[in-house]
């Protein structure tokens, strides 16, 4: 079992918890995750590692309430203990001094982007961050991102905080105002990610993604997290999750994620009707969307 020592909402179903992992802490690095399950006859979900504290034996993760599994996640409080958490799994990002690297967080997917910022500007680069999501409420780490970039892009699509429109926007800005970018981090929706390769790979500019797709084990064992990279496969637990965008095949990527979407959406529906009728016990047994992956 392992212990939530703080659990907090940072946007409305967006939640962080820090919990008590000592040898995940010691090893983590940026750009990896985890994989847990809360209860035995659980599906097991891979989750961002946002940071660690090695001193303290905690990792923080961010969660969004999605599907089944992730709205369970996020009834837990402090002093809840969650049944496995696994990893560090995946390859850390690659951190180098690569000049003026450009940081793209969309949605929860900045809680990934964060840790990677932070190694990046370590290592000696220019950090220019942007920020997205759609409305004001659901801006997360925005004071955590600032305090490790050189400069801070905001978008939201309903305009209600900040620059309204998407992330494309400001990247396409920085591009036209002839800023040098060396690299291009994006971590996000994967629609978003797709817009963002879609544009750098007009200007060459190198960029990296981070992949999320169904995954069971972390090992690469299962093969669900399967992605199609410059034609051949790979699996995104082990060979990823990091991409070279321009390789990455985003049309097959979401045909794959989209293979239990009516499983999840009975699950989900199910586990609602418990809820609202006060069953806990049959709300946690409600059948679930598949072996694990996305929640």
């Amino acid at each position: 079992m392992f212990k939530i020592n703080h659990a907090e909402f940072l946007a409305p179903g967006i939640k962080r918890f820090v919990i008590e992992a000592p040898r995940i802490a010691r090893k983590q690095k940026p750009g990896q995750f985890v994989i847990l399950r809360i209860y035995e006859e659980g599906e097991r979900i891979p989750v961002t590692i946002e940071n660690s504290d090695p001193v303290r034996g905690t990792i923080n993760i961010v969660v969004q309430a999605a599907g089944k599994t992730t709205h369970l996640l996020n009834s837990l409080q402090t002093g809840d203990s969650i049944l496995d958490v696994v990893g560090p799994l995946g390859k850390p990002s690659e951190i180098a001094n690569y000049g003026t690297v450009v940081i793209i967080g969309g949605g929860v997917g900045t809680a990934m982007a964060y840790p990677t910022a932070l190694a990046l500007k370590r290592a000696g680069n220019r950090v220019l961050s942007i920020v997205g999501a759609r409305n004001k409420e659901l801006v997360i780490l925005e004071s955590e991102m600032r305090a490790v970039s050189d400069a801070l892009m905001i978008t939201t699509d309903d305009g209600t905080y900040a620059d309204k429109g998407f992330v494309t926007d400001k990247l396409r800005q920085l591009i036209q105002n002839g800023t040098r970018i060396d690299l291009v981090v994006a971590v996000g929706p994967i629609v978003m990610m797709k817009a963002v390769a879609e544009l750098t790979r007009k200007e060459s500019i190198h960029t990296v993604v981070s992949l999320n797709p169904i995954m069971i084990d972390g090992t690469g064992m299962c093969g669900g997290c399967r992605v199609l990279i410059d034609g051949k496969s790979q699996f995104a637990c082990v060979d990823g999750p990091e991409f070279d965008a321009h390789q990455v095949n985003f049309e097959v990527l979401v045909q794959r994620n989209a293979m239990y979407r009516d499983a999840e959406q009975q699950s989900m529906a199910e586990y609602q009707q418990h809820v609202a009728s006060g069953d806990a016990g049959h709300a946690c047994a409600a059948v679930e969307p598949n072996p694990g992956g996305r929640a």
